[in-house]
């Protein structure tokens, strides 16, 4: 996780990877063809590259962090949301 958060951009076909990475707020260049993580592609975190080398290279180089980064996954108040309604 140190790594990651301290990465320009992660590049990675792992799955747990492309989420962890959107939650750091860095950017992901997966290097499969599909993800389950598709709200991060959609918000321009993460890119498919596939095993397409031009692909890869192209976004290592040129891909800049979007300036928005939504809340995908909620705000981490959730428990404390659940706590306070059971109270």
């Amino acid at each position: 996780v140190i790594l990651a958060k301290s990465a320009r951009m992660v590049l990675t076909d792992s799955g747990g990877l492309q989420k962890e990475s959107y939650w750091l707020g860095v950017p992901c260049i997966t290097l499969r063809d599909e993800t389950e993580w598709v709200e991060t592609v959609d918000a321009g975190w993460n890119v498919l590259a596939g095993a397409n080398k031009e692909v890869i290279v192209d976004n290592v180089t040129f891909f800049s962090k979007p300036v928005l980064h939504p809340n995908l996954y909620g705000d981490g108040k959730t428990a404390q949301e659940c706590v306070t309604l059971l109270s």
